[in-house]
């Protein structure tokens, strides 16, 4: 297993928690979880602990808001995902953790930008629960933002923001976007072992790092099911957007 003491132990459960947390409240808290597992382990290796950490939040998710999915939205993101995720894949092939690390964070950074933004989004008129019908703006843009979030998604575990970003812009609210987000990081998170098994980011070290952060994650889940109605959310977002920063700069300038 992996050498932590017991405060670096602590902080990863943490993180682990805020997994939970955000897989069933506020979407994008995660991002300080990859800090903090980027911080305490090497960062190439963070990767491939925290996916299968990810993996047991998006089951938890789906079995709370598995109703509220737009498979439409699902179908019409996955092509392009799938593309950005095979461009994660070559560049981790030759990034080192140095690389890594700065890649993390820069884009946790960009993530930071992203939430920013997406928050503006998000204070415009309230929307449908489902986005309108098919046409070559809404293509053009499930491309763009699909191919983004599968890089982010393979290199960093980051997709969150860029999905979140996507599907407020889309015009959905909350039950319809935690029930598409639920669906869309399962999938596309189970389809990332393989390339994260090939890449070495997951083996039996990890796995057993794993296995007990596990536990953390579902009382996290737990929490955010529980809160998600009456959180404060636009002060947590400060909190996240203000951790989240200081995580990309701490793996800027390590």
């Amino acid at each position: 297993m992996y050498t932590v003491t017991l405060w670096e132990f602590a902080a990863l459960a943490a993180a682990a928690i805020l997994v939970g947390f955000s897989k069933t409240a506020v979407s994008g808290a995660n991002t300080v979880s990859l800090a903090i597992f980027a911080a305490v382990l090497p960062a190439r290796a963070s990767t491939g602990v925290l996916l299968p950490l990810l993996i047991v939040g998006d089951v938890l998710a789906v079995g709370t808001y598995r109703r509220h999915a737009h498979w439409g939205t699902l179908l019409r993101l996955f092509p392009a995902v799938a593309a950005g995720v095979v461009v994660g894949t070559v560049f981790m092939l030759w990034a080192g953790d140095a690389e890594v690390r700065t890649s993390i964070g820069a884009i946790l950074l960009l993530m930071a930008g992203v939430t920013l933004w997406r928050r503006r989004a998000a204070a415009r008129a309230a929307a449908p629960e489902v986005p309108a019908a098919d046409g070559a703006g809404a293509r053009l843009k499930a491309g763009s933002y699909g191919v983004l979030g599968g890089f982010t998604t393979m290199v960093a575990n980051a997709g969150g923001p860029v999905m979140s970003l996507y599907l407020l812009s889309a015009g959905f609210r909350k039950l319809g976007f935690l029930g598409t987000s639920a669906w869309f990081f399962l999938i596309v998170n189970v389809a990332k072992v393989p390339f994260s098994v090939g890449l070495g980011l997951i083996d039996g070290r990890s796995l057993l790092l794993d296995a007990l952060l596990a536990l953390f994650v579902l009382p996290g889940a737990y929490i955010g099911k529980a809160c998600v109605d009456r959180i404060n959310q636009r002060l947590f977002e400060q909190l996240v957007i203000g951790a989240t920063v200081l995580g990309g700069l701490q793996l800027l300038l390590r």
